[in-house]
């Protein structure tokens, strides 16, 4: 019996225990994809919750924007702004808990500038700032050897940028949580300067008037340019680089004025031109005898005009035309020489030339039997053409005959088909073999009369 009421008891005492319910404790993290909070901006949820059997989340501008899964996966947000999540978790007990918190997010962060010069970039140069970032809420600009040096306004307004050569700009942006930054080059032209040089037309390169000279401007960061001249067929001139003819002898002034629209440079140089003596002279011209000019030596044919000796392989349709001289030397020992006219070389062994010229020879002034007739000493005391001009220069049977080495200096007169009238002297006969050759100035006049 007493056992019968123990269980009794017992019983009584486990019916009247309550059970008790479970607790929800609701937690959650998230991670944002390379934790770029710029949009397009990719979040993974991760819950931490305890005791809830369901949940719901909510999510605020997002995409989905709610899931009742445990863990809802990749959630999006295509637009900026501040948004709440929220999530909920219960259970068949009753029990509910929830929590909430924001997320913030960014426009995309974008960085670019670009520049451009008020006038142009000759120093003191002055540049304006294009700013084309977005989604910055701080930007630090800074110039390389500009005023100011740095900014931190948006659009930095005018710089200016005195040293010439490369200067860096550089903007850093900030949006809180990225900064980014992009570095561009400025360059400011070199300072101005003004110089120049000229060369004479090869036909007046011994600067008697008139001299045609080309002026070759080397003036730096100048965009004008203002020329005077003395002595000139022109006095005045805006080209970059003019051609000019000196008229007058004496020294001349050239004058070179340029600017650039912010500072002015000057610079002054003289040229020397003399009376035109209507001579030219060429002087040490070597011409070699028929075997070195076969063999491409030492050339037999010259160009009063191109100042230029010919080898025979150099002998073509174009440079033929310019010959006006041909010496031919039978053989080293100078037994039997002579100028001969381009266009009557058959009585040579040389070939025969296209389109050639006529010149008339006086080889042998002492056989020539004219009235022609110049000396060495006349020769070398030449300094215009006035005896030149009063030759007679006529081919003779005597003066067109052979002359051996036995006199030296010798004389040779001639006449171009274009009537320059001029003078070849000899000054040596050089022995050198099948290579041996005529050392000899010539005098000519520049313009027949």
């Amino acid at each position: 019996m007493k056992k019968i009421i123990n269980i009794i008891v017992i019983f009584c005492f486990f019916g009247c225990v309550k059970e008790e319910a479970v607790p929800v404790v609701v937690d959650f993290n998230f991670d944002v994809f390379n934790n770029d909070f710029s949009i397009p901006v990719q979040v993974v949820f991760f819950n931490r919750t305890e005791g809830a059997e369901d949940y719901e989340w909510k999510f605020e501008g997002g995409s989905p924007s709610r899931s009742i899964n445990r863990n809802p996966g990749l959630i999006r947000y295509e637009e900026k702004g501040t948004y709440k999540i929220e999530l909920i978790g219960t259970n068949q007990d009753g029990s509910r808990d929830s929590k909430i918190v924001e997320i913030k997010i960014d426009n995309p962060v974008f960085i670019d500038f670009d520049f451009n010069n008020l006038v142009d970039n000759f120093s003191p140069a002055i540049y304006t700032f294009d700013n084309q970032s977005s989604g910055a809420s701080t930007y630090l600009w800074t110039f390389e050897g500009g005023t100011p040096l740095n900014s931190s306004e948006r659009d930095p307004g005018e710089v200016t940028f005195v040293d010439p050569g490369n200067h860096n700009v550089t903007l850093v942006i900030d949006n809180g949580r990225e900064t980014l930054d992009l570095q561009k080059t400025i360059t400011v032209a070199p300072f101005l300067t003004s110089d120049f040089e000229y060369q004479p037309a090869f036909e007046d390169d011994d600067y008697q008037i008139p001299v045609r000279v080309q002026f070759d401007n080397n003036s730096i960061s100048a965009t004008t340019f203002e020329w005077s001249f003395t002595g000139a067929s022109s006095i005045f001139s805006e080209a970059e680089s003019p051609e000019i003819v000196f008229t007058e002898p004496g020294v001349q002034t050239i004058t070179l004025k340029t600017s650039n629209g912010k500072d002015t440079k000057t610079v002054v140089k003289n040229i020397k031109v003399f009376a035109n003596t209507n001579l030219r002279v060429f002087e040490d011209v070597k011409l070699g005898i028929n075997t070195a000019h076969t063999s491409n030596v030492l050339g037999s044919f010259y160009s009063i005009s191109n100042r230029s000796v010919y080898t025979s392989n150099e002998i073509n349709n174009e440079t033929g035309k310019n010959v006006d001289l041909v010496f031919f030397g039978l053989n080293e020992s100078f037994t039997r020489n002579k100028f001969v006219s381009p266009n009557g070389l058959s009585e040579t062994t040389f070939t025969s030339l296209q389109n050639p010229k006529h010149t008339i020879f006086i080889n042998s002034q002492e056989l020539c039997n004219c009235a022609a007739s110049l000396s060495a000493q006349q020769f070398d005391m030449m300094q215009d053409d006035t005896l030149l001009k009063n030759l007679m220069i006529e081919e003779t049977p005597g003066g067109l005959q052979s002359f051996d080495s036995t006199m030296t200096p010798r004389i040779i007169l001639f006449e171009t088909q274009e009537g320059k009238k001029g003078a070849i002297k000899i000054k040596e006969f050089v022995q050198e073999g099948q290579n041996s050759y005529l050392l000899v100035d010539i005098k000519v006049q520049k313009e027949s009369i």
